[in-house]
């Protein structure tokens, strides 16, 4: 009896958990359409900007900093212990 009690309450759990991940699949791409309506319109309007105004000059492109430039990739053969 008690195994049945255990299947019936996996299959429950199972049911209520696969409700729960559609729900965040449904709001996920909601917010991921309202991203891009969001970056279409951002374009649109800064390319209506540029017509009105065309001596403005372009936004400035984010650089990369020059920490990130130093960096480089060590492999982790190199980090490995020495046998004493």
């Amino acid at each position: 009896m008690a195994l049945w009690v255990l299947a019936a309450s996996a299959l429950l759990l199972a049911l209520v958990a696969c409700g729960w991940a559609r729900r965040v699949g449904r709001k996920l791409d909601a917010l991921t359409q309202s991203y891009w309506e969001l970056r279409y319109d951002y374009t649109r309007l800064r390319s209506q900007v540029a017509r009105i105004d065309p001596e403005q000059p372009e936004p400035a492109r984010l650089e990369p900093s020059p920490q990130t430039e130093s960096v480089s990739f060590v492999p982790l053969s190199s980090i490995r212990k020495k046998e004493s």
